[in-house]
């Protein structure tokens, strides 16, 4: 299996991006008091959709690290798949089997808790299991505090560590957002967060061409391609099955990195 050691690395300094802040504004107070509001406020505008940029787009590393590709030796990609268990889980273990291809989970706590069986089995077949929050708020996660934000990360990993007797290493933010109150429980929980590099927005697309069309552009040695299941337009294990043939097709081989 290819990656090194390091490729898990839990943030070990999650309140950096505060102090951060604070030398933003203080710089941003003495421009608009030696120049002026004209200036001044526009800076502070400048500098609040900074923020917000970081926190709304994926794979911003404005407030910790987060990690969207791998080093890999060969044409290995790293299938994740999000917002789990569904009833769609037994068919895309299957399929997985099928393909001689591993990936890795990112499931939903509460979902987990009410399925603990699926849980199991995704684990006794050899793949990974993450962090997706416990309940998923997808409308909200970005605008979470930070008690709030510190219940959806750890109680996930409560839940999911009851029922398989490991605890995750990885967390992937709903939707992809992360607000500065996501990496301080992630450092408490020992949890990396993961990205993507490759997508093809199966979450709200049906047509399984075009998703996987979608992700074979942007497939390389290395890629970490985001998938869904139970989306629901209903579509899940088709499109699974459309990105696997296209990815095998293409010579890629999906494996789950150690690390």
């Amino acid at each position: 299996m290819p990656g090194p050691a390091s490729l898990h690395a839990a943030p070990r300094h999650p309140h950096a991006w505060a102090w951060f802040a604070l030398a933003l504004h203080l710089a941003v107070a003495l421009a608009w008091w030696q120049l002026g509001w004209r200036w001044g406020l526009p800076l502070l505008l400048a500098l609040h959709l900074g923020f917000v940029w970081g926190t709304l787009r994926p794979g911003s590393r404005l407030f910790g690290p987060v990690r969207r590709s791998f080093p890999a030796t060969g044409r290995d990609v790293w299938l994740t798949i999000d917002d789990g268990p569904s009833d769609d889980t037994a068919a895309v273990l299957d399929l997985l089997d099928a393909h001689g291809a591993k990936a890795t989970f990112f499931l939903v706590g509460e979902r987990a808790a009410a399925r603990p069986e699926l849980v199991r089995e995704i684990a006794a077949r050899g793949h990974g299991i993450g962090n997706h929050s416990h309940t998923h708020p997808q409308a909200r996660f970005w605008a979470l505090g930070p008690r709030a934000m510190r219940r959806e990360i750890l109680d996930c990993q409560q839940a999911l560590t009851a029922i398989t007797g490991t605890s995750p290493r990885w967390f992937r933010a709903v939707v992809g957002h992360a607000n500065p109150f996501v990496h301080a429980p992630l450092r408490d929980a020992g949890l990396s967060r993961l990205a993507w590099s490759a997508r093809g927005y199966d979450a709200v697309e049906s047509d399984p061409a075009r998703v996987a069309a979608r992700i074979a552009a942007d497939l390389a040695p290395g890629a970490i391609v985001l998938l869904h299941e139970g989306a629901p337009h209903g579509r899940s294990v088709d499109i699974i099955a459309a990105v696997l043939a296209r990815t095998q097709g293409a010579g890629y081989r999906a494996v789950v990195p150690v690390g």
